[in-house]
């Protein structure tokens, strides 16, 4: 049975896929060092010292990144099975990422340079993909799974 070059994935479909898994990886990395901060004695100490309020923050963004990796996760899966739900999820997912780059840049104690660099990332991304996946017939008739 031949298969339609168009319905596989393929070509540039790759790049979206490719920053799907680079999230999840990122994400997975990201929850694995708000664990460790359980290890640290000086740093359980801190968070579960009352007036410090840390341990709020630090369930916020351990949270944060779970969901992250959930939601990145079953986008994945999703994309790989070819469903036809994904051009929709892809670019709320998409737009969760512009979302959170921008709670990065305002909230984090990370330096402007780093958060104005994961925002110009994010934005580029969102501008081009999300057209691409409201427009391309490629993507049309790639995603025709239920």
């Amino acid at each position: 049975m031949a298969v339609d070059p168009q319905t596989r994935l393929g070509g540039w479909l790759l790049v979206p896929l490719a920053w799907l898994i680079m999230t999840l990886l990122t994400s997975a990395l990201v929850m694995a060092m708000y664990f460790s901060a359980l290890f640290d004695p000086a740093m359980r100490h801190a968070l579960f010292t009352p007036p410090h309020g840390a341990l709020v923050q630090w369930a916020a963004s351990l949270l944060t990144s779970a969901v992250v990796w959930g939601y990145s996760a079953w986008v994945t899966w999703i994309f790989c099975k070819r469903s036809r739900r994904l051009p929709r999820h892809y670019i709320i997912w998409l737009l969760l990422s512009v979302i959170l780059a921008i709670k990065t840049f305002a909230f984090s104690p990370v330096t402007d340079a780093a958060a104005i660099r994961m925002l110009l990332i994010a934005l580029l991304a969102a501008s081009v993909l999300v057209p691409y996946f409201r427009r391309s017939q490629r993507v049309k008739a790639t995603f025709i799974e239920p």
